[in-house]
């Protein structure tokens, strides 16, 4: 029946019916078209933008890299002559040590050998008193049991004020008195260089106790100074320029 029907229409009104049907169709295809075209320029340019901001991120992690990288070599070159400089320095602080335990043994010994002098001399010191003692009781007796010394020293050793008419003795008494004169004169002399010699070693060991404590602190200075180097050195090398990671960077996707 609709066969029939489109038979027996007016064959224009069906053409112009297939006519409209057929604009319809193609003004729709033409806006799809539109949105499709319109779609594809955006996302061309959404994608390239991407691409730029893409390429850009990866040029500024490739110039991180590059510079941490510098920064890596010359960290490991400023750590490298740290080390050197420690090294050099533990040679120089072994050096000084070796020399001031050198020193110290040197002046110890000394200290101890100028003790055993200073005792040496202070038992012959005694000695030579008790000697001297002895011998002047002696030479006090002789003098005593003389009857013609007897007048002219007193009992305690003191010479006395000799009368007038005993200046004309003999030779053989001035002799005697000059010989013991001389006797106590030497005694005398031997006995101030004794002193002197006790005198100058006890000097001599002060002098060498100033030395030792000089060089003692000598020693905890430099230990004190090169410790404070060692450890700035290494607070330097291993606290001023911290090394960071390197960002991992994706590769752009590709796009078709």
């Amino acid at each position: 029946m609709r066969e029939s029907q489109l038979q027996q229409e007016d064959p224009m009104d069906r053409y112009k019916r297939e006519n409209r049907r057929l604009q319809e169709a193609s003004m729709r295809l033409e806006q799809e078209n539109d949105d499709l075209a319109h779609e594809l320029v955006t996302s061309k340019i959404a994608l390239r933008n991407d691409l730029d901001q893409a390429e850009d991120k990866a040029d500024v992690l490739n110039k991180e890299l590059l510079l941490t990288k510098q920064r890596l070599v010359e960290t490991e070159e400023e750590k490298r002559k740290q080390e050197e400089e420690t090294a050099q320095l533990k040679e120089v602080f072994r050096k000084q040590l070796e020399k001031a335990e050198y020193e110290i043994k040197k002046t110890t010994a000394i200290i101890a050998e100028y003790k055993q002098i200073c005792s040496q001399l202070s038992t012959r010191l005694e000695k030579q008193q008790a000697a001297s003692k002895e011998e002047l009781e002696v030479v006090k007796g002789k003098m005593m049991a003389c009857k013609h010394c007897s007048d002219i020293f007193s009992k305690e050793g003191a010479l006395k004020l000799a009368a007038t008419g005993r200046e004309d003795q003999g030779i053989e008494t001035d002799d005697e008195k000059d010989s013991l004169k001389k006797q106590l004169r030497e005694m005398e002399l031997e006995l101030a260089q004794t002193k002197l010699q006790l005198v100058e070693a006890k000097c001599k060991i002060q002098e060498l106790e100033h030395q030792r404590g000089a060089l003692m602190n000598e020693i905890q200075a430099a230990k004190n100074s090169w410790f404070s180097k060692t450890l700035n050195s290494i607070k330097t090398a291993t606290g001023t320029q911290p090394l960071q990671p390197a960002p991992v960077t994706q590769p752009p996707k590709e796009s078709t």
